[in-house]
This record gives structure tokens, C-alpha cells and sequence, in this order.
């Protein structure tokens, strides 16, 4: 396994597809995010992300077929690639070592 690192965006858009089962396509994935996190998510930087992670070799997609919704254009939707479930279990393993121990700090029960 690399060394690269998971960005915070990268692993809410991670974690988003996983939550979502199996594949989905750009909107859900970014409402998801936004959903959970309250944050905003921009379609530019949401389509960014996802390029940044299939290039990385975390995420695989496919084109669906055309629908008439979208005046005949194709969904592309995404996938975990076994790269990029390892990379975030990875990072989930890092976070939970670092919070270990810090709940009196914080006023944590």
C-alpha cells in the first residue's frame, strides 16, 4: 500500500459511495456529502474529486446507459476500487489511534 495520503474531502466522497452500496453517480454521491456533513459541495469540485480519485486508482467507473432525462447523455457512475477501500480503512484505523484516549480531554463520555 502507498503512501499517499487521503485528503478530508476525498474520504467524505469515499465514504459517501460506500454508504450509497455499490455504485452511484455524481449527484447523489455530492448530495450525500452535504447530507451528512452540511457541508456544500459544488458540482466543479465534487467532479474534481472524483477524477482525482478514479486517477489515484481508488475509485472505478462506467458509463450507464443514456436516459432521456438527461436528453439522451449517460450517467457515469462509481465504484470503491480494492485500492480505495484499503485506503480508507486505513484512515480509519490512523483516526481512531489518534482520538484513543483524548475523551477526558474533550468532555467525552
Amino acid at each position: 500500500m502507498g503512501t499517499t495520503s487521503v485528503g478530508e474531502f476525498e474520504q467524505l466522497v469515499l465514504l459517501a459511495i460506500l454508504r450509497l452500496g455499490g455504485e452511484a453517480y455524481g449527484v447523489p454521491i455530492f448530495e450525500e456529502v452535504e447530507r451528512r456533513t452540511g457541508r456544500t459541495v459544488t458540482q466543479a469540485a465534487g467532479y474534481l474529486a472524483l477524477r482525482r480519485l478514479e486517477d489515484k486508482g481508488w475509485l472505478a467507473s462506467r458509463m450507464g446507459d443514456p436516459t432521456p432525462q438527461r436528453g439522451g447523455r449517460a450517467k457515469r457512475f462509481y465504484r470503491l476500487a480494492p485500492e480505495g477501500l484499503a485506503q480508507i480503512k486505513r484512515v480509519r484505523a490512523q483516526l481512531v489511534r489518534m482520538w484513543d484516549g483524548l475523551e477526558p480531554e474533550l468532555d467525552v463520555p
